[in-house]
């Protein structure tokens, strides 16, 4: 080879090495891939930036809180004070606390997203109130391992719930207080977005009634990892800290067996209690059914008249034993609260996670459902609402809202969806509902179509035998709605009954309160995660806008906890955009995009030796050829 060949090789193979690199670090879309939705897993080592708190320290590693599930840690860190919102630097690459799990095996009820209503043919909407909060821990563990939640997995009004509002309490004697606000629906400001939110009386904790507590433990061999057994038995440690010589602890396990580890015992004898929580063990098949039974009867043994009578089952809800059918259960569990004890589920876990079953017996229980996601979680049920998780002020509460035909044309529910009733269960005493505790906030949103307002009611054929009974503006003119309001106190089986009238009355949404427009984007939040037909035009940015501008106080950090799920989520489903170029499919109105999952150095390496195949030899030899050829040419002319 001559040397002016040999010269021009090694000019040429920098730039031909400079490309290869760059192109191995250039992420590819593969369009041999399915068009399914999909999500990719990733990694981002640590956050890019972050807030600082005063005193230099970051509001990342603050909202973490903990949720390593070490538990070498006694305590979790504390959550820092937010700070005024001109101040607030948000979050934009959290940190990815948890590796993926395989949730196969985990089971959700199917739920069926409510489409409008018509006001002509159905004026009346009922459903009971709902204080859960499971869904909102269980959607934050899927986005902090990073994977997308199921659609069942999403329950839209306990990601509203899960957090508090500033509502007026009760001054009127009633248990609760009714709250409400109207606004233009912010996604369409030809609609209206109603709130109705509930706001339980607030028991101090000195004023607290005496409990009576039993602690059915699941130990079987399906409890063993670190966020389920061991997480109990730190929580338990934790709530025993909070009781007093008035309270009475038990606790009952269940595996292959039943046994009562703790008889019922003063909560001051706190290192008897201790040692039976120390020695708790998993192994064993769960036989769920007969620990319940069991349960309920060393309740019944230390019955306290006019105070709190709980059982708390602590599971994954993974019942393969004994009663198994989810309808027998209920049906356990409806009978055994009626007695006075009541049951409330804390669950743990992934992988086998049985949600269906363990939000059924709650809801029959006549008690509250959180999913316990970390050490933090737990502080947050059985610590901070102590008084809301344990004590009940007010039972079967049920909400009917009859809308005014001058003025609204059509309507729905925001979630909910599995705590709709018929009309008539409104005033049927034997009709179950939910139950709201000391300090409770229920919140609901409905989406209301003026009269006038093109809606999807429009389509509704008028009807042909009969005509609807028209109310005279001038009798009801100046209310949109009317919300009823049946419940009964804890120690009562007559529902007692109140109503609460709206006024037509609009406001900006911009003008709203702050806990209406925090409430609209978690509500818009949980629709997206759903791929809701009536989020089409909805966008992550939206969410975080409304949120950003509605923080509040936030003396818990949860609120801002929330914008950084908000993050978390954007990374996997990305919402449609007009300058958007790298979107590959689009499926009901969501379009994704794949995201490039971290690699190692070994990976990177590789990628770029790989990239030294055909195509580079092939370029490689056609530079030495016209090389050549050229010189050839040159000495021929010479």
């Amino acid at each position: 080879m001559s040397l002016r060949i040999q010269a021009s090789v090694f000019v040429l193979l920098p730039f031909l090495f400079v490309g290869c690199g760059i192109e191995s670090d250039s992420p590819q879309l593969n369009h041999n891939q399915s068009l399914e939705p999909h999500v990719t897993d990733f990694a981002v080592d640590q956050f890019a930036s972050g807030h600082a708190d005063g005193d230099g320290s970051n509001v990342a590693e603050s909202l973490a809180d903990n949720r390593s599930h070490s538990s070498t840690e006694p305590t979790p860190a504390p959550r820092s004070e937010s700070k005024h919102l001109s101040e607030l630097s948000v979050v934009r690459q959290p940190v990815v606390t948890r590796p993926a799990v395989d949730t196969s095996g985990e089971k959700y009820a199917e739920i069926a997203e409510a489409g409008f209503q018509s006001v002509v043919q159905t004026p009346l909407s009922t459903f009971s109130v709902d204080v859960d909060t499971a869904s909102y821990s269980n959607v934050r563990r899927f986005l902090e391992s990073g994977q997308l939640p199921p659609a069942n997995a999403v329950r839209i009004e306990e990601l509203i719930n899960y957090f508090s509002y500033e509502y007026q309490p009760p001054t009127d004697g009633r248990p609760f207080s009714v709250n409400t606000e109207v606004a233009n629906c912010p996604w369409d400001h030809q609609r209206q977005l109603v709130r109705i939110g509930l706001k339980g009386q607030v028991v101090e904790q000195a004023e607290r009634q005496a409990a009576n507590l039993v602690f059915l433990v699941d130990v079987s061999g399906s409890m063993r990892p670190e966020n389920k057994l061991p997480l109990v038995k730190r929580s338990l440690h934790r709530l025993l800290e909070e009781l007093n010589e008035r309270d009475r602890v038990a606790i009952v396990t269940y595996a292959s067996g039943v046994q009562t580890v703790l008889s019922p015992t003063a909560a001051n004898q706190q290192h008897l209690i201790s040692q039976a929580i120390d020695g708790l063990h998993a192994g064993g098949s769960t036989n769920g059914s007969a620990g319940l039974q069991t349960a309920y009867q060393v309740a019944r043994q230390q019955f306290v008249k006019y105070g709190t009578n709980r059982v708390i089952l602590c599971s994954d809800g993974d019942f393969n034993a004994g009663i198994t059918n989810e309808s027998e259960l209920v049906k356990l569990i409806s009978r055994e609260a009626k007695s006075g004890v009541f049951l409330s589920v804390l669950g743990f876990g992934t992988g086998n996670y049985q949600d269906a079953i363990a939000e059924k017996l709650a809801d029959h229980g006549n008690g509250h459902y959180a999913y316990i996601d970390s050490y933090s979680e737990a502080r947050k049920v059985l610590i901070d609402q102590m008084s809301s998780t344990l004590e009940t002020i007010a039972k079967d509460v049920k909400i009917q809202v009859e809308f005014n035909p001058a003025h609204v044309a059509s309507y729905r529910l925001i979630g909910y969806e599995n705590r709709t009733l018929a009309a008539r269960d409104f005033r049927d005493d034997q009709k179950d509902a939910g139950e709201i505790g000391a300090g409770h906030s229920v919140t609901a949103l409905y989406e209301v179509v003026p009269i006038g307002v093109s809606g999807p009611d429009s389509e509704v054929p008028e009807l042909r035998y009969q005509r609807p009974k028209q109310i005279p503006v001038e009798e009801h003119g100046d209310e949109l709605l009317t919300v009823r309001l049946r419940y009964k106190l804890p120690s009562e089986h007559r529902g007692k009954e109140f109503t609460h009238t709206v006024a037509n009355s609009t406001r900006r949404f911009e003008k709203a309160s702050a806990d209406f427009r925090f409430a609209t984007a978690v509500a818009t939040f949980g629709m997206i995660l759903r791929d809701s037909e009536f989020a089409v035009h909805l966008g992550w940015d939206d969410v975080r806008n409304w949120a950003q501008s509605a923080l509040g106080q936030d003396e818990n950090g949860y609120r801002i906890e929330f914008l950084n799920l908000v993050s978390l989520a954007e990374q996997m489903v990305h919402r449609p955009q007009a300058e958007e170029a790298k979107i590959h499919s689009k499926t009901d109105g969501i379009s994704y995009i794949d995201h490039e999952p971290a690699t190692t150095s070994q990976e990177q390496s590789g990628r770029l030796s790989g990239s030294f195949d055909a195509g580079k030899v092939v370029t490689l030899i056609v530079i030495v050829g016209v090389s050549y050829a050229i010189s050839t040419l040159r000495n021929s002319c010479c």
